[in-house]
């Protein structure tokens, strides 16, 4: 695990562990404890107590015994707030993290391992594949991410589910079974029930499929190299949320490039949907492109160049002596044509709009 730790550069601090009481987190957090510590990693253990089955309670209790006989420091965090009528294994989820991301900046704790393994990344990949999901989608969990700006660590999306039973069976410790795995309503449980008759009839076993995610993770990370260094070169940025590039530039960009880089450019709280975008993406293919709106931000054109800024309440113009006062301040915009939407954004952005 130290190796795993070393490649994503996490250096020895405060790290929380998910445990729900399952053989997965279980194992997780009490190898984390074995293995860790030695490096200088402190291990905290947490465990949200959705009280959405009669058992949470007992299994919560149960891992805080398992954490104080391991001298490992626990917390039980409540999920209390009124639960929704439908969409309750997504609206869990959220609350999940929300709740332990939440404790982790209350705590200054900066980094949250999850026991997601080879099984769990094999499954979401063909749950994407029935969605439909492009490359970002079918790449499934990464080893690592960030949620609610803490850093989610997954070291086992290699490991077989079968080796964390074994660690614990070894040490002779029990694990809970969550009975909800067994409720066919939930098409991953009907997707796990199915996949070892799969996997017998066509040999595509559980390791195919995280390998194909994990080889899609690289192509993934390369074309987002390469689009980082796009943005850099081409496109000029002007503030929160103030962007321009050549129209010719966009139109001789590939689709994908096209299709990203408008995700980005436009994205707030998630990016815009792909349909959305599809349709930006033609209709700025079309000449002469007036304008549109996408993710909150108005794209148009002017002088040549595609610019992007956010939506505007009101169609007004800057008075022209707050513009002189801020190019006195800002001579790079001396010379720059910016037409006036974008001449909005940016003195409303840096606050001098008082005047317009």
């Amino acid at each position: 695990m130290q190796d795993f730790f070393a490649h994503h550069h996490i250096k020895p601090q405060k790290i929380a562990v998910a445990v729900s009481g399952g053989a997965d987190s279980l194992a997780l957090v009490l190898m984390a404890k074995e293995e860790l510590t030695v490096f200088g990693y402190e291990i905290i253990a947490l465990t949200v107590n959705h009280h959405l089955r009669p058992s949470a309670a007992q299994e919560a209790a149960y891992v805080a015994e398992v954490m104080k006989a391991h001298g490992i420091e626990h917390h039980i965090l409540e999920w209390t707030s009124e639960k929704p009528k439908t969409g309750i294994e997504e609206a869990a989820r959220t609350a999940r993290y929300q709740l332990l991301t939440e404790w982790c900046k209350q705590n200054g704790v900066k980094v949250l391992l999850t026991a997601h393994h080879q099984n769990d990344q094999a499954e979401t990949f063909l749950m994407r594949l029935k969605r439909g999901s492009g490359l970002d989608g079918l790449c499934c969990m990464r080893p690592v991410s960030e949620n609610n700006g803490i850093i989610i660590a997954r070291p086992l999306l290699s490991t077989a589910p079968e080796t964390m039973r074994q660690y614990l069976t070894e040490h002779r410790i029990e694990w809970a079974e969550d009975e909800s795995n067994n409720d066919v309503r939930y098409f991953r449980n009907r997707l796990r029930r199915f996949l070892p008759r799969f996997i017998q009839e066509t040999g595509i076993t559980w390791q195919c499929l995280a390998d194909t995610a994990a080889r899609l993770q690289s192509a993934e990370e390369y074309i987002e190299q390469q689009l980082t260094q796009i943005i850099a070169d081409q496109v000029q940025h002007f503030g929160n949320d103030i962007y321009c590039f050549k129209h010719t530039d966009f139109l001789a960009w590939h689709r994908e490039v096209k299709f990203r880089v408008l995700a980005q450019l436009c994205r707030r709280d998630y990016i815009p949907r792909a349909e959305h975008i599809l349709n930006a993406i033609a209709a700025m293919g079309k000449l002469p492109f007036s304008g549109l709106t996408l993710g909150g931000k108005e794209i148009f054109s002017a002088y040549g160049n595609i610019w992007i800024v956010p939506e505007l309440c009101a169609k007004r113009k800057p008075s022209h002596k707050a513009w002189e006062e801020f190019v006195a301040t800002n001579p790079q915009y001396a010379r720059l044509k910016i037409p006036h939407k974008a001449r909005i954004a940016i003195l409303e952005n840096s606050g001098e709009n008082n005047d317009l």
